[in-house]
């Protein structure tokens, strides 16, 4: 393999030690250095008197942060990897292979840092976590209000609406009359006056109502800190409006969606060859597991975590979409294979929709719901007919003008 640069380092990061490998055209050299900060600034003077450009080290839990703080100040590129990425020969591990081994990646070029992209994906990410924790919230208030026998999930859709939060600021400010309280409905709510009547009559103590009200502040500071978090995203993803925009064209794939997995893959699809590759990278193809001649389980590799839940999500938006080739793609396979194995396969398809139109700068063409079958008319009338003759009929076959 080409050397790229010629003067980088490995790091096998742990808790209390770090061994670090260096590479250059004198030779190797091998160190291991604690964890204080006193004994980071010895590594990092070490670096700089071996003249090191380049420094890769595992993503390993948090104990990476320390090194890196101490290195963005210095003229040296770090690489924080997926350790996932970086598993050498199996049966060879140890503290000195694990950082040559990292070493010898970097000085072929093997490892790829984007500083930008790395921050724009803990932005992103931290968004879903307070967005998930929003969500554990809403079910934390639907168990108080079930401890206190009100029944307000049964007749509406979604606790998080406005006739709901109402309800509840109504219920938290001590309203216990439940024909007041199913006057606060609006819209389409307020053909539901009698149910929401009976299923607002409940016994609430004053401790019951003290966690919804710590609830529901809870919920108002995540929106807020959502909300700060979504527009230091917009700003930061301002480059790529116009491939945010392309990816908007896809069934199933909202905003927040585009921007999570443009900062888990990039703009950049010279760096997979193919659709396929990038697929596999994010753990979103059938494994290939064969033995003796005999194919043995086809489950999907371990792959970007991140990436195939949001890629999930838009599968099963796109599965409620109407008239459109992914829905249908999802409902013919959830009918034999099942409805998680549709989503994998479909959030693939998106997957590689996503790549075809950042490669090629063009907006998502719908194939339409009946495109399957337009490929396989031949086969699907030859099937048809047979079935037919088998049950004693006689099939005339006449193409119609349309």
């Amino acid at each position: 393999m080409r050397v790229l640069y010629e003067r980088c380092c490995g790091l096998d990061v742990h808790k209390k030690s770090i061994t670090a490998c260096v590479l250059t055209p004198e030779g190797k050299e091998i160190r291991t250095f604690g964890t204080m900060t006193d004994d980071l600034e010895e590594l990092v003077e070490w670096l700089k008197q071996k003249q090191v450009t380049h420094v890769a080290m595992e993503s390993t839990g948090v104990y990476w942060k320390p090194i890196y703080n101490l290195l963005e100040a210095e003229p040296i590129d770090v690489l924080v990897v997926n350790a996932q990425h970086l598993k050498a020969v199996p049966g060879r591990k140890t503290d000195v292979k694990d950082a040559e081994w990292i070493a010898d990646l970097l000085r072929h070029g093997l490892l790829i840092p984007d500083r930008a992209q790395r921050e724009l994906r803990e932005l992103v990410r931290y968004r879903r976590s307070l967005i998930e924790e929003r969500a554990r919230e809403f079910n934390r208030i639907q168990k108080v209000l079930e401890g206190a026998n009100i029944k307000l999930a049964s007749v509406v859709s979604d606790i998080s609406g406005v006739s709901a939060q109402q309800i509840l600021r109504a219920l938290i400010e001590g309203t216990d009359d439940s024909a007041v309280l199913a006057q606060l409905a609006k819209g389409r709510l307020k053909q539901k006056i009698g149910e929401l009547r009976r299923a607002l009559k409940g016994i609430m103590g004053p401790h019951q109502r003290m966690m919804l009200s710590e609830q529901c502040r809870h919920i108002e500071y995540l929106d807020e800190a959502i909300a700060r978090l979504s527009r230091e995203i917009e700003e930061r993803t301002r480059p790529f409006h116009e491939a945010l925009e392309l990816m908007e064209t896809i069934p199933g794939v909202g905003r927040q969606s585009a921007e999570q997995i443009i900062a888990e893959i990039g703009t950049d699809m010279s760096r997979f060859p193919t659709a396929a590759h990038l697929a596999s990278w994010a753990g979103m193809a059938p494994g290939n597991h064969e033995s003796a001649g005999k194919r043995l389980s086809g489950r999907t590799r371990k792959g970007n975590k991140k990436l195939r839940a949001c890629l999930v999500e838009c599968a099963r938006a796109a599965a409620r979409t109407k008239n459109t080739y992914l829905s249908a793609k999802y409902h013919r396979i959830a009918k034999r294979r099942g409805a998680n194995r549709a989503s994998v396969a479909v959030g693939r398809t998106i997957l590689e929709i996503i790549y075809s139109v950042l490669t090629r700068k063009e907006p998502y063409r719908e194939l339409g719901a009946d495109y399957w079958d337009q490929q396989r008319e031949a086969a699907i009338v030859r099937q048809t007919v047979k079935r037919l003759e088998g049950l004693g009929y006689e099939v005339k076959l006449e193409k119609t003008s349309a």
